[in-house]
């Protein structure tokens, strides 16, 4: 009962805050319902304050749920489908992704961007927007401010790229194939792949969305590349501090390997149509009501402080994957 009393009202406030933020999201699609989340959020918290009996229940939506979104997003993908896709799109992935991490880490250092909020600007943009800083975010434990700037970062080229890339692919007479390979590998979020492919054709849609999906999967083997990281860099602190504590298990994301497990439910066949339909929708609001909560414990004038830096960063990594997308088709 206590625990239901102390984060129940902030549970709740994050709740309302994604239905709004979703039905926004419904009408304008290319923008989506977590960037409305976390702009409400950012706006109530920064205006009036959020209150502080919803405290508790806020931190507990902006870290427990969203790694249960990132579970639920996981029974949505059938890894028969990845492994059909991959086959065709897994060289590209791979130098796009490590295009973008190098571009971040490079560029992240020589303009002074703090390893955390690098990390989540580089993840996004390799792999898929906020659903990969969902599921590294807590792993490397970022703040939510960190979350917040790294998603809006992401977000802005999510728009110019759904904007300008289906106008380039016409004019480097792409086929709809490679235009889909293109937009599924270069472009963040799945929303801003799905317009800017059927903006080029339904062929081009089509293909983009499920090479986008295999792309997802990568959250996996970048998500035990983080773990390992993070782990050993404990292991270090806690050799020299004897106050530090460390523990494997503690630092290691079970929810990925439920994400795993929820994935390979889908590919036996576990869900039918119906099911998945309404799995992917569970999972979509509820990353809009942990980005929401992300949104209210973000302080505006803190992220103000960090300049234009981290922006600058997320035009070098989406230009760099963008650039070694096109070269390696």
């Amino acid at each position: 009962m206590t625990w239901i009393k102390n984060n129940f009202p902030g549970i709740l406030l994050s709740f309302i805050i994604a239905l709004a933020a979703s039905f926004l999201g419904s009408q304008f699609p290319i923008i989506g319902g977590a960037v409305f989340g976390i702009v409400i959020g950012i706006i109530i918290n920064n205006v009036w304050g959020k209150p502080s009996f919803a405290a508790q229940g806020v931190t507990f939506t902006s870290k427990k749920i969203l790694q249960w979104a990132v579970i639920v997003l996981g029974a949505g993908l059938s890894l028969k489908q990845v492994l059909i896709t991959g086959k065709e799109s897994l060289s590209i992935m791979i130098f796009t992704i490590l295009a973008a991490f190098l571009a971040a880490f490079i560029f992240g250092k020589l303009l002074k961007i703090p390893y955390k909020l690098k990390s989540l600007i580089g993840v996004g943009t390799a792999i898929c927007g906020g659903s990969a800083i969902a599921s590294i975010a807590p792993i490397i434990e970022a703040d939510d401010m960190e979350v917040a700037y790294s998603i809006s970062t992401i977000f802005l080229f999510n728009i110019i790229a759904v904007l300008i890339f289906p106008a380039l692919g016409h004019l480097m007479h792409f086929s709809s194939r490679d235009f889909g390979m293109w937009a599924g590998t270069a472009i963040n979020d799945t929303s801003s792949v799905v317009a800017a492919g059927y903006i080029f054709s339904n062929a081009a849609g089509a293909y983009a969305t499920i090479v986008k999906l295999t792309r997802t999967t990568m959250i996996i083997p970048i998500s035990i590349i983080f773990t390992i990281v993070t782990a050993m860099e404990k292991k270090k602190k806690a050799a020299k501090d004897k106050n530090v504590n460390y523990s494997f298990r503690k630092v290691f994301p079970w929810f990925i390997l439920w994400f795993i497990v929820a994935s390979l439910l889908n590919t036996l066949g576990f869900f039918n149509e119906t099911a998945l339909k309404y799995i992917s929708i569970l999972g979509k609001f509820m990353i809009v009501m942990a980005l929401s909560a992300v949104g209210l414990n973000s302080d505006f004038r803190k992220m103000l402080k960090t300049g234009i830096k981290p922006l600058l960063l997320g035009l070098i990594v989406w230009f760099t994957v963008a650039v070694v997308s096109i070269i390696v088709l």
